[in-house]
C-alpha cells in the first residue's frame, strides 16, 4: 500500500506540474545564470538531517536563499502551488539533496608543474553536486578562485580556503608561531592545514589560531604529535587518520623495519597498511572518547587509499576513458617525484595488509560516530588515482561500505561537513533560510548512491538494460548549472587536451 500511495502522489503531481505548463524545453539555457527565482517542483527531498526521505515537494529559491518548501496537497489544488518562477524544475520522480560538501579539497591547476586548466577541477566538482569545498591546500591562486567563483565570473563551488601553516623556512619558536598564524589571518584564509610539525609548535600555533577564529585541518603524518595533541590543544578536524591508532599503540610508536626510510612513499604507504593492527582495541575507544570530548571531528577520507588495497580496480576505473585529463593520468602513473605516485614493486601481500587496515579503520570510524562522534566527507582527489568529485561519491561509498546507512553518509556530506567548516547555520540542510545550495537527482540515491556519478548507471527495467541517473541540475548559491551541459563540457575539453598531446 505505502509504494501504491507513492506512485500515486507522484502521479498527481505530475498531472499539477503538467497542468501549470512551466517545463523549460531548453534548461541548457539557463546553465551558469543566476535567475532570481527558481521553483523545484514535485520532489523527493532528504534534508540532509538525516532523517528519512518524503515527498512530493515544491521548493522556492529567490536569489541565493531557500524562502519556501511547500508540501503538494492534491485536495488543494492548483491555486496552492508556488507561482511560476523564472527558472522551474520539473523533479517528478526525482530526489533532491543538499549540495554536497568536501572538506578535503584541493583546487589545482598544474600537476608536477605541468598545466591543467582549473576549470576542469571546478566543473568536475559541480557535475558531481558538490557545491562547497574546503581546499586544505590553498595558496594566493586559491584565494583569487574563492573570489572569482563567488562573483561567479569563474565556474565553480563556493571555496574555504584553509592556508598551509609550515613554509619556507618553518617557524622555530612561538613568536615565529604566532606571527605566521596572523600573516595567514591577514592574507585572508579562512582557516589553516598543520602537518610535520613539532608538540611546541603544534601548541603555540594552535593558541593564537583560536584567537583569530581560525579553524584547524591536520594531517598528523607520522611525527612527534598524535590525536592525544589534537585533543589538547583544540583541532577541529583530522584528516586520514594517521595520528588516531599511533595514540592506541601501547609501546608509542609502530615497529618499523630498520631500514625505514618515512620520506620514501613506497615504505611510507607500505607499512602504513600495518598500522592499524598495531593498536590496542581499549586504547583506542579512549582515544575516540577524547577526541568527542573535544570536538575533534574525523575526516577519514577512505576513498584517497583504496588503490593501496586493489591496485587493479583504482587504475581501471571506466570514468577515466571520458573525465580523466591527461596530465592528472601522467601524475598518476607510479614516479618517486610525484607524491602519492609510490605503486612501484607493490604486491599481493601489500594489498592484503591494506585490505585488513580498512576493516579496523572503518570499525573505528563507525565506533567514534556511535560514541558521539562527527565523521566528516573528504576525497583528496588529484592524487593516487582518484578524479576531482568522482573521489567524494566513491569516499560516500565507502562510508556505506563501513556500515553506515546511505541517509547518514548524506549527512555526513552535508550537515556534518557544514558543522566542521562553522556553517551549520547556512549550509548543508534543505531547509527555508538556508543558502540555495541543492542537487537534483535522476534516481534515489538511497537506493543506489552510483546514481550520483555523472556517469550513470545501468538498470534494469522491463527486462531490458536502461542507462540513467547523474544529476540533472548542481545548483550553487541560488545559481543553477544544468549537469549534462557541465559534463559535456568536461569530456569536450579532456577530449581536445588528448588531441593536443597526440599532434605534440
Amino acid at each position: 500500500m505505502k509504494a501504491i500511495r507513492f506512485v500515486s502522489a507522484l502521479f498527481i503531481a505530475s498531472i499539477l506540474f503538467t497542468s501549470t505548463g512551466l517545463a523549460q524545453t531548453n534548461p541548457a539555457a539557463y546553465s551558469g545564470k543566476r535567475q532570481k527565482r527558481i521553483v523545484i517542483r514535485g520532489a523527493m527531498v532528504v534534508d540532509g538531517s538525516g532523517k528519512p526521505a518524503s515527498g512530493p515537494w515544491d521548493i522556492v529559491i529567490e536569489n541565493d536563499l531557500i524562502t519556501q518548501i511547500v508540501s503538494i496537497d492534491p485536495k488543494a489544488g492548483e491555486g496552492r502551488r508556488p507561482a511560476k518562477g523564472d527558472l522551474d524544475i520539473d523533479a517528478t520522480g526525482k530526489y533532491v539533496l543538499p549540495g554536497l560538501i568536501n572538506v578535503h579539497a584541493h583546487t589545482q591547476d598544474e600537476r608536477a608543474g605541468v598545466p591543467q586548466p582549473v576549470e576542469y577541477c571546478m566543473k568536475m566538482w559541480l557535475a558531481c553536486g558538490i557545491t562547497t569545498v574546503r581546499d586544505v591546500l590553498a595558496t594566493k591562486k586559491t584565494l583569487g578562485w574563492r573570489e572569482q567563483t563567488a562573483a561567479n565570473t569563474l565556474t565553480g563551488p563556493r571555496i574555504f580556503a584553509y592556508g598551509v601553516f609550515t613554509g619556507n623556512p618553518n617557524p622555530t619558536n612561538a613568536e615565529a608561531v604566532r606571527s605566521r598564524v596572523r600573516e595567514l589571518k591577514q592574507a585572508g584564509y579562512d582557516g589553516i592545514k598543520l602537518f610535520g610539525v613539532d608538540r611546541d609548535i603544534m601548541q603555540a600555533m594552535e593558541d593564537e589560531a583560536h584567537k583569530q577564529g581560525m579553524r584547524v585541518a591536520h594531517h598528523v603524518g607520522v611525527e612527534e604529535t598524535n590525536a592525544w595533541d589534537d585533543i589538547k590543544f583544540g583541532t577541529t578536524s583530522i584528516e586520514h587518520w594517521y595520528g588516531i591508532p599511533d595514540a592506541a599503540i601501547e609501546s608509542g610508536r609502530q615497529s618499523f623495519p630498520s631500514s625505514y626510510n618515512y620520506n620514501n612513499e613506497v615504505d611510507r604507504f607500505r607499512f602504513a597498511g600495518h598500522l592499524w593492527r598495531e593498536a590496542n582495541w581499549d586504547r583506542l575507544m579512549k582515544v575516540l572518547d577524547g577526541m568527542v570530548d573535544a570536538n575533534v571531528a574525523w575526516n577519514p577520507t577512505f576513498d584517497i587509499y583504496e588503490a593501496s588495497r586493489d591496485l587493479q580496480r583504482a587504475q581501471t576505473n571506466p570514468a577515466f576513458a571520458d573525465y580523466l585529463h591527461p596530465v592528472l593520468e601522467e601524475y598518476f602513473k607510479p614516479n618517486p617525484a610525484n607524491h602519492g605516485s609510490y605503486f612501484i614493486g607493490w604486491t599481493s601481500t601489500d594489498e592484503v595488509f591494506w585490505k585488513e587496515n580498512y576493516r579496523i579503520w572503518m570499525k573505528a570510524v563507525v565506533e567514534f560516530e556511535r560514541r558521539g562522534g562527527t565523521v566528516g566527507v573528504g576525497d583528496d582527489a588529484g592524487f593516487i588515482y582518484q578524479m576531482y568529485g568522482f573521489g567524494l561519491l566513491r569516499e560516500m561509498e565507502l562510508q556505506q561500505e563501513a556500515g553506515f546507512q546511505p541517509l547518514t553518509v548524506i549527512k555526513h556530506a552535508t550537515v556534518n561537513n557544514a558543522k566542521i567548516l562553522g556553517q551549520e547555520a547556512n549550509l548543508g540542510r534543505v531547509r527555508v533560510g538556508y543558502k540555495a545550495d541543492l542537487i537534483v537527482i535522476n534516481g534515489n540515491p538511497l537506493e543506489n548512491l552510483k546514481v550520483l556519478y555523472p556517469t550513470g548507471t545501468d538498470q534494469v527495467q522491463d527486462g531490458k538494460v536502461v542507462h540513467g541517473g547523474g544529476i540533472e541540475w548542481t545548483i550553487k548559491d541560488g545559481i543553477p548549472f544544468y549537469v549534462p551541459t557541465v559534463s559535456a563540457e568536461i569530456r569536450d575539453m579532456v577530449s581536445k587536451a588528448r588531441k593536443s598531446q597526440n599532434r605534440e
